[in-house]
């Protein structure tokens, strides 16, 4: 019987294990340790940044840089609307209100200038605008160039959603270096995991002390427990920095191989009529998901067909994000839309995309697609 065939597992080898159990050996178990600052430090440079905070998780990250720029009750935050749900919901911890908007079409990033006319009509009503958080979205960076200009004049931060994009690229500047401070994540199925974890980078070094101070529950630095700010328990393990660390060493070469995969998808995809890969020309991505977009009409088939064909077969995919506006839990609330991240939604499908899907489980996928391209 075929294994199940992931969407995007851990791909884990002997690095790793010889990194945890080298840290396990050096009694430091507890939540602090020498790997978790020098997995900062690690990830710092990779991000072209000055300072780098390990925390529990990205949204943790974000929650962390959102207060750190002064966020807070009262305020709008414009968050495009095709993102994972804690993009808003690190929105709605600081007692903020998420606002949505659109996405472009190429690449379902967020649409600048549709940022810049969020913002420009919300301070004309005399809401004060906390942040603006731009997503990396599946391992593409956003348009940071065009976003800084729209909101330049109005001294909004910027604060970077860069969960997905770890290794990925804009015109040679990492993901992560973009804005006041960026959010990184290393859950179990994004590109480099700890299992569970994040990242907060940043080149403001009072910004990271905050943030550091406030992950480990705001303690003052005297011999008793003194607080004078409400803190969280974010702080990363040792442990999993360590792993984070062996994953680290191995960051191109998983790309790599994310990439080529991509490049297998689009030599597969080429002669089948109204589909494509969404941002599918973008060389600095580092293809954390691969999405298909069917244009049904042309196509004679449909994104859904596709992926319960695969799930037939065992082979895991997954629609592309919900759009918030559309979320039972953040329905009614302020958007701007164009009906593009609708769109995406209903013709999107993100395939199998781990670097740890060896040749047979490829071949698997493919010959999947190939049966069902030949079927219709």
């Amino acid at each position: 019987m075929n294994a199940r065939i992931f969407l995007s597992a851990p791909d884990v080898s002997g690095v790793e294990e010889r990194y945890l159990v080298n840290a396990l050996r050096s009694g430091w178990v507890a939540p602090v340790g020498p790997d978790l600052d020098a997995f900062e430090a690690e990830v710092a440079r990779r991000c072209g940044t000055a300072h780098a905070v390990g925390v529990s998780s990205g949204t943790a990250a974000l929650h962390l840089a959102l207060l750190a720029v002064g966020v807070g009750p009262g305020q709008a935050v414009v968050v495009p609307t095709l993102t994972f749900a804690a993009t808003a919901n690190a929105v709605v911890y600081t007692g903020a209100e998420p606002v949505f908007v659109d996405s472009r079409p190429g690449d379902g990033n967020v649409d600048p200038d549709l940022v810049a006319r969020a913002v420009a009509d919300l301070r004309r009503e005399g809401r004060t605008v906390g942040a603006i958080v731009p997503v990396d979205l599946f391992g593409a960076c956003a348009d940071h160039e065009a976003l800084a200009a729209a909101v330049g004049g109005h001294g909004v931060p910027i604060v970077e959603d860069a969960a997905e994009a770890l290794g990925a690229t804009r015109n040679g500047r990492p993901a992560g270096s973009f804005g006041r401070a960026a959010a990184l994540s290393f859950n179990g199925n994004k590109i480099l995991t700890t299992s569970g974890g994040g990242m907060l980078v940043t080149d403001d070094a009072e910004l990271a002390a905050r943030c550091r101070h406030l992950a480990t529950q705001a303690r003052e630095p005297v011999a008793h427990y003194e607080h004078r700010d409400v803190g969280y328990n974010y702080r990363l393990s040792n442990l999993l920095a360590a792993l984070g660390r062996g994953q680290l060493a191995r960051l191109d070469e998983m790309i790599a191989r994310r990439r080529q995969l991509r490049e297998r998808y689009l030599k597969l995809f080429a002669a089948a009529d109204g589909t494509h890969l969404l941002g599918e020309g973008d060389p600095g991505a580092n293809c954390w998901l691969t999405t298909l977009v069917v244009d049904e009409e042309r196509a004679g088939w449909a994104a859904p067909d596709l992926g319960a064909w695969l799930a037939e077969r065992d082979i895991e995919t997954r629609p592309v994000w919900k759009p918030m506006h559309a979320q039972p839990v953040y329905r009614g609330r302020r958007a701007w839309l164009t009906g593009v991240a609708d769109r995406l939604f209903a013709t999107g499908l993100n395939l199998p995309s781990g670097s740890g899907l060896r040749e047979d489980a490829q071949r698997r996928v493919f010959d999947a697609i190939n049966d069902f391209l030949d079927a219709r």
